[in-house]
């Protein structure tokens, strides 16, 4: 059992030595553009991801003083998704959605593990025709995702929970970097608008 541990924690590791800290901070940037929505969206456990840093970057990013971030899911309405599976694909769940609440200017976050979710490359399309910037977070060293996102964060890894633990990790690490540095330095957080 050590062995395995250490091999998974190894594994994450490397995920965390290839993230090159410039693109992180462009995610920053763009998070923090004010006035946008922020819509995040992915399948299965990316489907949770996605839950989980939209609650992040509504709840932890909060300082007093600060626009607040405006996050939403697209995976957390089930019957809303179950609905354009139903009546149209499974494809265009995400894509549906977009198209009744997209802004332009609004960024959208697609992750999969894969980066060959069919739903997550017609949202991440639409959102780009329509004006919205847009963000992939992948593995597989980034599948089709990372061609069709305006920034990619990707991974080399192939072992799906691995993937799903850094993208996990991203969300924690750029909801406490703009907490942090709003608290710290009011004039980043202005400069960021």
């Amino acid at each position: 059992m050590q062995s395995k541990i250490n091999s998974y924690l190894y594994e994450l590791i490397d995920c965390f030595e290839e993230l090159d800290p410039k693109l992180m901070e462009q995610v920053v940037m763009q998070l923090s553009k004010r006035g946008r929505t922020i819509f995040i969206l992915g399948n299965g456990g990316s489907a949770l991801t996605a839950s989980h840093i939209a609650l992040d970057l509504n709840k932890w990013s909060r300082v007093k003083g600060f626009p607040n971030l405006r996050a939403i899911s697209l995976t957390d309405n089930v019957g809303t998704i179950t609905a354009w599976a139903n009546d149209a694909t499974y494809q265009d769940v995400f894509r549906e959605q977009l198209a009744n609440l997209l802004r332009m200017g609004d960024l959208v976050i697609g992750i999969s593990a894969s980066g060959s979710s069919m739903n997550v490359l017609k949202a991440i399309q639409y959102a780009k025709d329509y004006g919205a910037f847009t963000i992939g977070f992948s593995g597989f060293g980034g599948g089709t995702l990372k061609n069709v996102a305006d920034l990619a964060i990707v991974s080399s890894s192939e072992n799906y929970g691995v993937i799903e633990d850094f993208h996990m990790s991203l969300g924690h690490i750029l909801a406490q970097f703009i907490k942090e540095h709003r608290e710290r330095d009011e004039r980043w957080a202005e400069a960021s608008y």
